[in-house]
């Protein structure tokens, strides 16, 4: 037996390399490393060797390439001239609409004032026959049917939408009568409202300054209220004449004065109820003579 003593072995020769820290995301390093597919490479290199690359080197390929550039430039100078021609007469065309549309305005509005210097004027001469009716109750007549002006004690009634309230949707039983949002006043509401102040004893009534008679409409037009046909805002202004000191209890003990308050509870529409020592109506603004009769000659008249 040798009795030669071997090398010791060396443990760094041995020990494996290091490993890469992105070596589990093998795919993600080839894609990087390899952005352009081989292929193209190669076909690139085999056109750049055939001589095929870049710009064509024969004079038929230029030819045809200047042939296709010249036909770009032309359709693009075609399009842009034809655009340059057309502005001026598309232009002229919206200016007469627009000188149209403006002179039927000017019509419409010109008939619309023609319209109410009419209606004032029969307004005016309904008033005056009503007061001579050669009668001590022209006057009686006159503030009954809204013909005349109205000044006394009453009491002041402002309703308003609730805060923040938008059109919307639900299953609340306003919403069952028609009613799209709960939180804004509609024209069932200023019904009541003002039938309440009728039977509460109010002599007069008016709602944002329009004058309502007995042949006063209360209606909604989407999401307005419309008081013979004319759009009302809110907050509404309800004036009443009447006894101040009994007219304003009334109507809250009424039935209609109890729905306004529930309206305020559940759905939060706001209303404000106050006296005033005098309250001014204004006359209606128009009123339409159903029926007729003359009146009597006094005894002694000529």
């Amino acid at each position: 037996m040798c009795g030669m003593s071997q090398p010791p072995h060396s443990r760094s020769s041995a020990s494996p390399a290091p490993a890469r820290p992105d070596a589990s995301m093998s795919l993600l390093t080839h894609v990087m490393d390899h952005s352009l597919d081989e292929g193209y490479a190669e076909a690139a290199a085999r056109r750049e060797a055939e001589g095929t690359a870049g710009l064509p080197r024969t004079l038929k390929a230029k030819l045809a390439l200047g042939a296709g550039l010249v036909l770009a430039a032309m359709v693009v100078t075609l399009g842009a001239a034809e655009a340059r021609i057309a502005a001026p007469v598309l232009a002229k065309e919206r200016h007469e609409l627009i000188e149209r549309v403006e002179r039927a305005d000017e019509r419409a509005d010109g008939l619309e004032r023609d319209i109410e210097r009419l209606r004032t004027t029969v307004a005016e001469r309904q008033r005056a026959a009503l007061k001579q009716t050669g009668s001590g109750q022209g006057e009686l007549v006159g503030l009954l049917s809204g013909a005349t002006e109205v000044r006394g004690p009453g009491v002041k009634l402002v309703v308003d939408d609730a805060k923040g309230a938008s059109s919307g949707g639900g299953d609340g039983p306003r919403e069952s009568a028609g009613f799209s949002d709960t939180g804004r006043v509609r024209d069932r509401d200023m019904q009541k409202i003002v039938n309440g102040l009728w039977q509460s004893g109010a002599e007069a009534v008016s709602i944002n300054g329009q004058r309502l008679t007995a042949l006063s409409a209360i209606r909604a037009a989407g999401d307005a209220i419309l008081v013979d046909n004319r759009p009302l805002v809110p907050p509404y202004e309800v004036l009443a004449v009447g006894d101040k000191k009994r007219l304003g209890p009334a109507f809250q003990d009424s039935a209609d004065g109890q729905y306004l308050h529930v309206l305020q509870e559940s759905y939060g529409i706001r209303y404000t109820l106050s006296a005033a020592d005098e309250v001014r109506l204004p006359a209606a603004s128009s009123l339409t003579v159903r029926t007729a009769t003359a009146a009597e000659q006094q005894k002694g008249a000529s």
